[in-house]
């Protein structure tokens, strides 16, 4: 059996490592002949958001990188499909296996279904019902036209049902992200991370912000921007700025209001917000595992959070991880800024409660979804 692994963006590769992982494992204990492929679309390809997390995970180099960068969502998606075909010409695959919901997933599942071979998409049925998010229709059609249908939490088994998706392709496996954090957590934690940003334990905010919802338009950034150093009055907030919202800040000559780079090596931590470049994945992980708050748009980060116990407040109106609420650590906001203020305050001056760890979120993940298609996947 042939089997071809896709990742395109920088949150797909805390997926794909455990996968990699696992089929590794798999082919060492039982002399497997199956065969597995590496494509890396190049939808992120600074080094900050590619070359470092593959070293930190373990991923090989890919076989295939694609080299597509970036562009409007359609040409992007387009690219991908026109230099995806050739490979699976050459490979002819038994199966492509996407994770999350960028564009190359998207793109990615539709060339290999039309070409007849099988797709598993990997933390399927997650909805956020707001049909304005690019991810929100990558992964409806992506499900839509998937094979094998890897769910991380009960809601994506029922949003699939409701849609018309055959219950005999969904598999409740749990969450192949904490796979990845809970292989790496002892390591991060090791980290000089916060002696090197002059922090201390418990006594800091992190904050993640990329979705264009927040940072294309100039009024949500101006607006967070205000409710931040409303908050960093009570705690300093460290900033790891994703390139695509750095050049929205220059663009909209908010630089001041987010404050110089704080430099590695710095002796304290300034007042405010402190920008700081993008981690490494295991840096991150010491820098947000060590947080008193965690502030983001990103969906990972929700699920990250919760395991981890830190308290995270969602800058958005929606979440298609509604676990990361009912069982986890998440509370959230949108983009009010007396919201994100008051909730900040509150989180910071409340003892936190117990914590449920949703099921199946035990680090193993990625070795049900290789079961599972060792089983079904006809060679």
């Amino acid at each position: 059996m042939k089997i071809i692994l896709v990742s395109g963006a920088r949150p797909n590769y805390m997926k794909i490592a455990p996968l990699m992982w696992a089929l590794r494992e798999y082919k060492q204990k039982n002399g497997s002949q199956t065969q597995f492929i590496l494509v890396h679309t190049g939808q992120h390809y600074d080094r900050q958001l590619f070359g470092v997390f593959f070293q930190e995970l373990d991923l090989p180099e890919p076989d295939y990188n694609l080299g597509v960068g970036s562009g409007t969502h359609a040409s992007q998606t387009a690219e991908v499909m026109s230099r995806f075909e050739p490979v699976l010409e050459k490979e002819e695959p038994n199966l492509v296996v996407v994770v999350g919901d960028v564009n190359s997933t998207l793109a990615c599942a539709l060339t290999a279904v039309k070409r007849g071979v099988s797709v598993a998409h990997v933390e399927a049925g997650l909805r956020s019902f707001d049909r304005t998010m690019p991810e929100e229709i990558n992964r409806i059609v992506t499900d839509a036209i998937s094979d094998y249908l890897f769910i991380t939490e009960p809601s994506a088994n029922e949003n699939l049902l409701r849609e018309g998706t055959l219950a005999s392709k969904i598999f409740f496996v749990g969450n192949v992200m904490i796979d990845s954090l809970l292989r790496y957590r002892d390591k991060a934690r090791t980290l000089p991370v916060l002696d090197q940003l002059g922090l201390k334990l418990k006594e800091y905010a992190v904050m993640t912000l990329h979705r264009p919802s927040n940072v294309d338009r100039p009024e949500a950034l101006k607006g967070i921007a205000d409710a931040l150093h409303r908050l960093a009055k009570e705690i300093p907030i460290v900033f790891p700025c994703h390139p695509r919202t750095a050049e929205r800040i220059r663009d909209f000559g908010l630089e001041v209001a987010f404050n110089p780079v704080l430099h590695s090596g710095s002796s304290r931590l300034m007042n405010g917000i402190n920008t700081c470049e993008p981690m490494g994945y295991t840096e991150f992980l010491c820098l947000m595992d060590h947080a008193a708050l965690v502030l983001t748009d990103s969906g990972g980060i929700q699920e990250e959070t919760t395991i981890l116990g830190v308290p995270c407040l969602t800058l958005r109106e929606n979440t298609e991880r509604p676990i990361t609420i009912q069982m986890g650590t998440n509370v959230l906001v949108g983009l009010n800024p007396d919201r994100i203020v008051a909730e900040g305050v509150k989180a910071l001056h409340t003892p936190s409660g117990p914590r449920l760890q949703p099921p199946l979120w035990d680090g193993k993940a990625a070795n049900r979804i290789v079961e599972v298609l060792i089983n079904n996947v006809k060679n």
